[in-house]
Order: C-alpha cells, then sequence, then structure tokens
C-alpha cells in the first residue's frame, strides 16, 4: 500500500464526528481536523511502537504522522482504511528504526508454510473472548511475528486482510501466526491467574527482509 492510497467511504470516529467531515477537513490543512485525527490514533500507533521495542516510541509516533500529513491529500477512504494506512505508516517507520539500531526480531516460519497450516474464523472468536488487555499483557512471550500479528489486529483493530497489507505477507500466514499467537495466550491465561512476562530480545543481527 502506498503512503496515500485506499477505497471506501463513511463511517464516524470514535470522538462522534462523521468521518468525512474530519478527513475533509484534515485534506485542506485544517489544524483542529488534524488534531482530532492525531487524538485519536496516536495512543494505538504509540502503544504499537512501545511493545515493539522502539528506541523512542513517542518519536517514532510523531515521524509516522509527519507521513500521515505528507501524504492525507493523496488517501481516500473510510475510518478502517485510515488506520490500516496510518498503522501501514508506523510499521515501515518501525522497520527504518530497526535498520537504524541494527537489529530486529526474527520472524518464525515461511509464509508458504504458514498458510498451509492457517485457521478458520474461530481464532477470531478467541482473539475477542482473550481481550486486549491480556495481549497487551502478554504480548512480550510471543515471537516478534505473532506480537505484530496481534497488535495489530487488537490494538489497531484492522481485519486480517489488512494486517496482511500492512506486513507484506498473505492473509493465510497472518491467520496462522495469529493461531499460534492465540495458542500462546491461552496457555499463558490457563490458570487464570496473572502472569509477568519478560520480552523476547531483539536480535542484533537479522535484519528485515
Amino acid at each position: 500500500m502506498e503512503e496515500g492510497t485506499t477505497a471506501g467511504t463513511g463511517g464516524r470516529m470514535a470522538t462522534g464526528l462523521p468521518f468525512d467531515d474530519v478527513l475533509a477537513a484534515a485534506r485542506a490543512g485544517a489544524p483542529w481536523a488534524m488534531e482530532v485525527l492525531y487524538r485519536d490514533l496516536s495512543p494505538a500507533v504509540t502503544g504499537y511502537l512501545r511493545l515493539h521495542g522502539a528506541a523512542e516510541p513517542d518519536d517514532l509516533a510523531s515521524e509516522t504522522f509527519i507521513g500521515v500529513l505528507t501524504g492525507l491529500r493523496g488517501f481516500s477512504g473510510d475510518e478502517a482504511a485510515l488506520r490500516a494506512w496510518v498503522f501501514t505508516i508506523a510499521h515501515r517507520r518501525l522497520v527504518d528504526d530497526w535498520r537504524r539500531r541494527g537489529c530486529r526480531p526474527q520472524v518464525t516460519d515461511d509464509d508458504t508454510v504458514l498458510a498451509e497450516r492457517a485457521g478458520g474464523d474461530a481464532e477470531d472468536d478467541a482473539l475477542t473472548r482473550i481481550g486486549a488487555a491480556d495481549v497487551h499483557r502478554l504480548c512480550g512471550s510471543l515471537p516478534a511475528d505473532q506480537r505484530t500479528v496481534l497488535l495489530l489486529r487488537v490494538l489497531a483493530d484492522l481485519t486480517v486482510e489488512q494486517v496482511a497489507e500492512v506486513l507484506g505477507r498473505s492473509p493465510g500466514a497472518v491467520k496462522a501466526l495469529q493461531r499460534r499467537g492465540l495458542r500462546t495466550l491461552r496457555a499463558a491465561l490457563g490458570d487464570g491467574s496473572p502472569r509477568r512476562v519478560v520480552p523476547r530480545a531483539y536480535p542484533s543481527a537479522a535484519l528485515a527482509r
């Protein structure tokens, strides 16, 4: 996805304002509209970057929204499409940050293999039952790609197809990673007691592919 193109219209934002009105005003350069977009999306964007080990998540979030501001005139779509576009930019900034620091979490498997193991809609139901708070608390125990998928599904509220587009992977691979991550989270929550999780280390040699 280019930093300026999607499709779809309509809907209201979490603020209650009509999305089309806010988008039109933001594209025209209205400061209040850009503030609405920032306040609506920045907590999730910053959380996504922080949970992925960004050195300066607030600064990286600012870089993300500079990219949003720059590309907004070329954007067309509904609120869900906007979220997917913003998180695409955020993920690119995150990868840039990993590269600058010479590190990146390793992925677990090849897309072709993962797609063959993908599950169905039962994983979507499980994702809803586990809840955002548990995903946030326990995601540090997951391999990097499983963590990324679950955070984009829960924190960014993206569909499987949107996550696949953000990451440049197949929907089948995303479903398989989601399934594995949910299995780990269910095991961690099996006894109903809180568990302290130490984030997995970021390897120094594996760069983004």
